[in-house]
């Protein structure tokens, strides 16, 4: 995993954000020296990304925007246009009412615009419901999400609640927008006789020549350099890894926590959906052997680069998800696959074009960028087949939720 970085290619933080980051540098090179000197990357991951006050969603770095003059790092969908919520909320009102259930949960809300989104919807069209539960470990997105759902829809801010942590049981409609993405993921290299998973070490020098992290975007010398070595691996990854006609130095990743996750949601879950949407693939597209670099990508002032060293605690870090790991995960926990679907064709299922008849083609100032951001959120060359739809189920008709009637790649899991 060579660096893709040019020496001084970002932007550079404020002094703020480069104390922020040599804080959670020297934080995890003391966790590093504690292991024994080697550290495993999923390790590396969660402590860059969640480390209490330090972390990049847990310490307030964490910027949604749809360009880098504002600070932000990367757009999401909520953020790209208020149609993408307005189209969700019709599945989501078909899995209440199919499901007999009346509250939501959301998990990782972002700044909180697909949750007002969906309030103001579901209020619009008497859709019943009790209560809109967020799931969010970032104190700072917390209050934002509070402040965007009062401006939005201050008569149902009393019905918003927030947790930190799982409920113990679940009835309800659950939704995650590009969560599973963000979580931290291990990482596999081929080596000449077998597999070693990838790790990370303190390197007092500033890393080993040929790894990626021994330069920072800004220019200077990282921390942290590769180590890769032999670790256990359960069977069923080794033989998913062992179905690679991978050359030496491949890399790719697994996903133990998303798995995990959606595991103990499922279990959790005693009656309504779950509506996960993210990037990624099915198994056999996720691990071709073309894919030899893996899909680890770090997102800083919108732009994409592999070097998950640079400025830790400041960018985000996340991997493409395998759908057929998670689909299986949902299932071993008792759950019903209800269907599996590309964002483009789930959301043109749910009438997002005909959102665009309430704009008046002739007001181009507000008719162009709605009819842009559609094409954006359906293209084939956008987010349209990239994203992916997976959806559970207990106690629901599956034919309730009619995103679903056409297009299902199931069968491709």
């Amino acid at each position: 995993m060579a660096s893709d970085l040019e020496p001084g290619s970002l932007p550079a933080p404020d002094e703020d954000g480069l104390a922020h980051s040599a804080a959670l540098v020297e934080r995890i090179a003391r966790e590093i020296e504690a292991a024994g000197g080697w550290l495993p990357f999923s390790r590396f991951m969660e402590l860059a990304l969640y480390t209490p006050g330090l972390g990049y969603y847990s310490g307030g770095s964490v910027r949604f925007g749809r360009r880098p003059e504002d600070g932000s790092d990367f757009v999401t969908a909520p953020e790209l246009t208020p149609l993408f919520a307005r189209t969700v909320a019709r599945p989501v009102a078909d899995a209440l009412v199919g499901s007999g259930t009346r509250t939501l949960y959301e998990f990782g809300a972002g700044t909180g615009k697909l949750a007002a989104g969906l309030l103001e919807t579901l209020d619009q069209w008497s859709i019943p419901f009790d209560r809109y539960t967020i799931v969010d470990l970032s104190g700072a997105l917390r209050e934002q999400q509070r402040q965007t759902i009062a401006a939005r829809v201050p008569h149902l801010v009393d019905r918003v609640e927030w947790l930190d942590t799982l409920p113990e049981r679940i009835e309800g409609v659950v939704i995650g927008n590009e969560v599973l993405d963000a979580m931290p993921v291990r990482l596999h290299t081929r080596a000449q006789d077998g597999w070693l998973e990838r790790g990370v070490v303190v390197d007092a020098e500033g890393g080993t020549e040929g790894h990626a992290g021994t330069t920072s975007g800004s220019g200077t010398r990282s921390r942290f350099a590769w180590s890769d070595r032999a670790t256990p691996l359960d069977d069923a990854l080794l033989s998913v890894l062992d179905t690679i006609d991978a050359d030496e130095g491949f890399v790719t990743e697994s996903h133990e926590a998303a798995r995990a996750f959606t595991r103990t949601l499922a279990e959790k879950l005693e009656r309504g959906v779950i509506l996960l949407i993210d990037y990624g693939f099915p198994e056999r597209e996720y691990y071709h052997p073309q894919r030899v670099e893996g899909t680890l990508m770090c997102h800083y002032r919108h732009r994409a680069h592999g070097d998950p060293f640079v400025y830790p605690g400041l960018q985000d870090i996340t991997a493409h998800v395998d759908f057929t790991g998670i689909a299986q995960a949902g299932i071993d926990a008792g759950a019903d696959l209800l269907g599996y679907m590309t964002q483009g064709r789930f959301l043109l299922n749910s009438g997002l074009a005909d959102t665009l008849t309430e704009f008046d083609p002739r007001e181009t100032l507000s008719f162009l960028p709605a009819a842009n951001a559609v094409q954006k959120l359906v293209s084939e060359a956008e987010m349209g087949e990239l994203f992916k739809v997976i959806a559970f189920g207990k106690g629901v008709d599956p034919d309730a939720i009619t995103a679903f009637v056409s297009g299902d790649r199931s069968h491709t899991l």
